[in-house]
């Protein structure tokens, strides 16, 4: 943290220069390169086109240097902190930043009446950036609220959590919340390109090849600031070479990392998540794992993968284990909640979890038959005393005239016809005898008999 961060306009510091603040102190050329290649404008900014559009909020702010404080929410390395930094310089702001992992209320609270002296002082509008501020204890939030509610700093608070359950709701009330998404692989190779070629970055001193371009945008999953750091490692074991292009050999050794090869757009993607499917479907948890780490480290979308489980946790498993679905959804939930990387460990429990389940398809199979009828055009009307009887003149068409109500009946279960006559016979759910399926089926054959009017 800069000296004398919190030193009031007026004491033994020099006021901050405008626009000033821990970014722009950065921008000299020993620094990362992810840091001297921060966008400066808006139009600079890779990825987020919802955000840049004409008469989007974050324009307003900027361009038409609104005061307004705002919450940016999104994975790593997405744009929150150049956001903030550009909020500053093009509205010619001065720029503080706390970090939530050091500072106390009293830091807070001096940094918020440093920004109110220097508004009332000398005019100067501060942006307040607070960085990962769901590490913020309740009472530290409370201590951003005076500022805001006063406009005397403009707050610009990023966190990579749901700010639904890490930021207090008065907070949330006087910000803008603004999503950030992971950037796409253009988006990425987009930073790559511009980083070599520009006088703040490589300067056109390197070239890169194909391959290590696309080693680099699979390593980077959607993080522009660690594309720019795996780079510039690159670069420099490729300048320790003399070498002019940086090849796929010098970048696997200057990151430590095998290139996967693996291309989300083509039969690599199909195959793997083709075969992690078949690994969980056919219970090697190990199989399943390792194909998991593939797409991981390839920088596979985790919805993708999630999503997949959630299928087939009916498709596989179903009611041999109730459960499965429960855990898939909760995996994709959590990846949406905590974003990679730690997701991974999120996606690898329901892995395993699905792949030593009991496995049945007996809901597949059912499912697939009863609209395998429908488009067969067995359709049927439906009986009488099942259809609407709620509308007045119903009764005398005798529509639910002879309807049992089935809390009525012993056990809750009713005989009476349910199915169209066109397939009344059908039987669609056959349950297998794997895992708490056995169960199921011992009872929907007791219950079946029930309805149909069978001997029990």
């Amino acid at each position: 943290m800069s000296d004398g961060l919190f030193d009031l306009p007026g004491g033994g510091s020099a006021p901050a220069a405008r626009g000033g603040g821990s970014l722009s102190a950065a921008q000299h050329a020993a620094a990362p390169l992810a840091v001297r290649m921060r966008p400066r404008t808006l139009d600079e900014l890779a990825g987020q086109d919802q955000l840049r559009a004409p008469g989007s909020p974050l324009r307003q702010l900027i361009e038409g240097d609104k005061s307004l404080s705002l919450l940016l929410w999104g994975p790593p390395g997405t744009g929150k902190t150049t956001i903030a930094s550009i909020v500053s310089q093009q509205t010619q702001r001065r720029f503080v930043e706390v970090s939530a992992v050091s500072a106390g209320v009293k830091e807070v609270r001096a940094a918020i009446e440093a920004a109110r002296s220097d508004l009332v002082r000398t005019g100067t509008e501060t942006v307040l950036f607070v960085d990962e501020v769901h590490r913020f204890s309740k009472a530290q939030q409370d201590a951003l609220l005076p500022g805001v509610e006063n406009r005397w700093v403009t707050l610009v608070a990023a966190t990579t959590e749901n700010p639904y359950f890490s930021v207090i709701s008065p907070l949330l009330s006087r910000s803008l919340l603004l999503r950030l998404e992971s950037l796409t692989d253009a988006d990425v190779a987009g930073v790559i390109d511009r980083a070599l070629t520009d006088e703040r970055g490589l300067g056109g001193a390197l070239t890169i090849d194909d391959d290590a371009r696309a080693h680099l945008v699979r390593m980077a999953g959607g993080d522009a600031r660690r594309s720019l750091t795996y780079l510039e490692a690159a670069a420099g074991a490729a300048l320790a070479r003399e070498a002019t292009v940086i090849d796929l050999s010098t970048t696997e050794t200057a990151v430590d990392q095998a290139a996967v090869r693996y291309d989300r757009q083509g039969d690599q993607h199909y195959d793997v998540i083709s075969a992690f499917i078949k690994s969980v479907r056919g219970s090697d948890a190990d199989a399943a794992l390792h194909y998991l780490a593939r797409m991981v480290e390839a920088g596979e979308d985790p919805r993708f993968i999630a999503r997949r489980l959630v299928i087939l946790a009916s498709e596989d498993i179903g009611l041999a284990d109730p459960t499965a679905l429960t855990t898939a959804v909760a995996a994709a939930q959590a990846v949406q909640l905590i974003g990679m990387p730690e997701a991974r460990l999120n996606l690898a429990q329901a892995t395993v979890a699905l792949a030593v389940a009991p496995k049945s398809n007996a809901v597949y199979a059912a499912m697939n038959a009863a609209q395998a009828d429908v488009r067969a055009g067995k359709i049927g009307t439906v009986p009488p005393h099942l259809r609407d009887a709620h509308y007045a003149g119903a009764a005398k068409i005798g529509h639910g005239e002879t309807y049992v109500y089935a809390h009525d009946a012993p056990y809750g279960i009713a005989t009476q016809v349910y199915a169209p006559d066109v397939v009344a016979d059908r039987t669609y759910y056959v349950p297998t005898a794997n895992g708490a399926e056995a169960g199921v089926g011992e009872r929907w054959a007791r219950i079946r008999r029930i309805v149909r009017g069978e001997p029990r």
